[in-house]
């Protein structure tokens, strides 16, 4: 008879903790009658958004101070939103069925970006099915895969950094991530051609990613809270996505696709229900959903990683011993990236629509009332993680993992990012060159504040760096 020894538990964490309980979910109209109302956020709906979009940490910090975990937003959404940051909310909203509490992302700012046709902004049935169809090509084997492409692309970037020159990161960590997802898209080995579709569609790709950091471009972004198309000048600059990205899809129409497994052709090949193929609008939103979604937020949380690391040297060096005499290496590298995410979550919003009265602790809502997660407030809560305003990546050491309702840069449920997988793969292979190869100081010794940018928060320069010295 074999005997089977137990698991080993994971010794507690002074660094991780637990929350209290509180009770949350759908209730019933009798319920909701004994519920109290959320606390509302007494400053005019106009105020509020634009206090929300330009210093968001700042303004939900101060609201949860002031009303406590659960309280009202208005001017962000329709009818509110009621804004959480208790796992066990998290929980409820998560594992619901999809009906009671359907992603807002279908009222999301992206969407008169990249439309209401992709996995991102679809919800029911047509995301289910997306979903299901997209999975596969971020998984398992292609995961491997993408590695070999994201050495080659990071040890190609590197190379070309300026020695003893101030240059920000996020821009060259882009560089290396369109690289990768646009391999997996189009199925091209390394940079497109020049003069090809695709080599197009990535210059166009960078340009609009980079107009989106100029100043009108937070106006913008107020102008078409709400909205569906987009208009004056965002309009005018998705054309120059729209124009190669649609003669990519006619090129590839043409073409044999044959055994090629790359995502573009996958969706070509694709049928609903009912037989049909996806029309040239419907691939559009697709591949502009995973093009830009799909690289400028991890090349962010890469940015992050270094913004913080130079500001806590113990960090710093112990990332750095690990991975130069290869003992732990791994491990700390892990753990740098979970702290990241945990306090830099580059989305650090998410929100579900609950079709039904739902209950968040002493509190209840009514039915078609908007619910946003705050993952900043979530990935900061004392209880949750002690000393939360500081970068201690050994709260992850030791074979800790991160609790699902409570570390969710990835959201969760239904809705939890696809690429999640990649994007793990990316930073492990990047962080790991980086801190081989590369002495970096912080170009200003000043943390830097976090911009927020549509709906992801950004290193307000760009994590600023000097590379003091580059190793073979």
């Amino acid at each position: 008879m074999t005997t089977i020894a137990p698991e080993t538990p994971t010794p507690p964490s002074p660094l991780v903790g637990e929350a209290p309980p509180s009770p949350a979910g759908p209730v019933d109209a009798a319920a909701l009658a004994g519920l109290a109302e959320p606390p509302s956020l007494p400053l005019p709906p106009l105020v509020q958004s634009l206090r929300f979009s330009q210093r968001q940490i700042e303004f939900v910090f101060g609201a949860r101070r002031r009303y406590g975990e659960v309280f009202r937003m208005r001017g962000i959404v329709s009818g509110g939103p009621i804004m959480t940051s208790h796992p066990d909310h998290v929980r409820s909203l998560f594992t619901a069925k999809p009906e009671q509490a359907p992603s807002l992302t279908k009222e999301s700012p992206l969407r008169p970006i990249v439309g209401p046709n992709s996995v991102l902004t679809a919800v029911g049935p047509r995301h289910l099915r997306q979903r299901k169809l997209l999975l596969p090509p971020f998984h398992g084997e292609a995961i491997e895969a993408y590695t070999r492409m994201i050495t080659a692309a990071a040890e190609r970037e590197i190379d070309r950094w300026p020695i003893g020159e101030a240059f920000s990161l996020a821009p060259r960590m882009q560089a290396i991530t369109l690289d990768v997802i646009m391999a997996g898209i189009f199925g091209i080995e390394g940079r497109p051609a020049p003069g090809t579709p695709e080599a197009r569609l990535r210059a166009a790709v960078k340009g609009f990613v980079a107009s989106s950091m100029r100043p009108g471009a937070k106006v913008s972004e107020l102008i078409h809270l709400g909205r569906e198309e987009p208009i004056g000048l965002l309009r005018l600059a998705l054309g120059t996505l729209d124009r190669p990205t649609y003669e990519v899809i006619r090129a590839r129409r043409r073409a044999e696709l044959g055994e090629r497994h790359d995502i573009l052709s996958l969706l070509l090949q694709a049928r609903t229900e009912e037989g049909e193929a996806l029309d040239d609008k419907e691939l559009r939103d697709e591949l502009l959903t995973l093009v830009l979604a799909g690289h400028e937020t991890t090349a962010n949380s890469l940015a992050w990683a270094w913004e913080r690391l130079l500001r806590f040297p113990d960090a710093h060096e112990a990332l750095l011993d690990a991975v130069r005499s290869e003992d732990g290496a791994e491990e700390r590298v892990e753990a740098t990236i979970v702290e990241t995410m945990r306090s830099r979550p580059v989305i650090p919003l998410i929100g579900r629509r609950v079709t039904v009265p739902w209950q968040l602790g002493e509190f209840g809502v009514a039915a078609d009332t908007p619910i946003g997660i705050s993952i900043l407030l979530l990935h900061h809560r004392e209880d949750l993680y002690p000393d939360p305003f500081s970068f201690r990546p050994e709260r992850w050491l030791g074979g800790r993992k991160p609790g699902t309702y409570e570390w969710i840069p990835f959201g969760g449920g239904i809705r939890r990012c696809l690429g999640a997988a990649l994007a793990m793969a990316e930073q492990r292979v990047v962080l790991t060159a980086m801190a081989r190869r590369l002495d970096l100081e912080a170009a200003d010794p000043a943390p830097e504040r976090a911009l927020h940018r549509n709906v992801t928060m950004i290193p307000a320069h760009g994590a600023r760096v000097v590379l003091r010295s580059r190793r073979a």
